[in-house]
């Protein structure tokens, strides 16, 4: 070996600072920083922003209807006289509540049931497995039609509804991820000192595959957001007078071309909040994921 290599080897070895965290490597991407951004944004207009103003968002006041944008109302008002920017701040709370917890619901069962039949394999892989198989035959938008037809549309109807329409997709990508898993030396490793099958799969196994899992929930959640905002739009999503941006889209389809600001401003928030979620879920794919880092 030349001397030059076998001085360096000498040298000490400089001191390694610690690994950066999740959030650090998310904030030096552009579009990390730019979502998270964004959904703080949203997020903080929708649920503090109605409690800086004691007016209802549902009192109407028919002599004041279709005002353009003022500075009593800044967004103008909607066919009732409505406050149209109240009216966004309370939508924004169902549609992004919807949009989160529903993909919440759909992320523990894609994990419990992708990740049990990834790892016990045998028959619990072909029953779970083959279940997955036909409920993702059947079309989401159609089997949520009908759920919503039998239980109703409450908000928490709609969010288990959206939630359970997105979990098999969940659960074939954990399914696929714990097939590798299970095969790794740690895991081996973890029953060879007698661990139990319950230990293993939710000490060793389990946290291996939630961020693969997270990254398409955080994908997820946008198309919750867009399919929430359908149903409204249908007339069979969330109900008025409880506002949401996809009901406001449905008042405002009539008034389309004498006020078109009615229909602007939540499909903006719309567009937004998808956005937001899908730059997220990208940049968490780039940070997670080993191969691409």
């Amino acid at each position: 070996m030349p001397s030059r290599s076998l001085t360096q080897l000498r040298r000490p070895v400089a001191r390694v600072p610690g690994r950066p965290g999740v959030l650090a490597l998310l904030l030096r991407r552009p579009a990390g920083w730019i979502s998270l951004a964004l959904l703080v944004l949203l997020y903080g207009a929708s649920f503090l922003g109605p409690l800086l103003d004691h007016h209802s968002a549902t009192a109407t006041h028919p002599l004041h209807a279709l005002l353009g944008p003022s500075w009593l109302h800044p967004l103008g008002t909607d066919d009732l006289g409505r406050d149209e920017l109240l009216r966004m701040l309370y939508g924004g709370r169902v549609s992004l509540s919807v949009g989160l917890i529903s993909m919440v619901v759909a992320l523990v069962a894609g994990l419990l049931v992708g990740g049990l039949a990834g790892y016990l394999r045998g028959a619990v892989e072909t029953i779970l497995m083959r279940l997955v198989d036909a409920f993702m035959a059947i079309p989401a938008f159609f089997l949520i039609l009908a759920e919503l037809a039998v239980f109703g549309s409450s908000p928490p109807v709609v969010i288990l509804v959206v939630g359970l329409s997105f979990w098999g997709q969940m659960a074939r990508v954990v399914f696929a991820e714990s097939l590798k898993m299970r095969q790794r030396e740690f895991i081996e490793a973890a029953q060879a000192l007698g661990a139990s099958r319950t230990r293993v799969f939710f000490r060793h196994l389990l946290p291996q595959v939630v961020p693969s899992a997270i990254v398409l929930g955080t994908l997820g959640v946008g198309w919750s957001i867009l399919t929430e905002a359908a149903l409204s739009f249908l007339g069979l999503g969330i109900q008025p007078p409880l506002a949401s941006w996809g009901n406001m889209l449905q008042n405002a389809q009539v008034y389309v071309w004498t006020s078109p600001w009615l229909a602007i401003y939540p499909g903006l928030a719309i567009a937004l909040a998808v956005l937001a979620f899908n730059l997220l879920g990208n940049a968490l794919r780039d940070v997670l994921d080993p191969r691409i880092r």
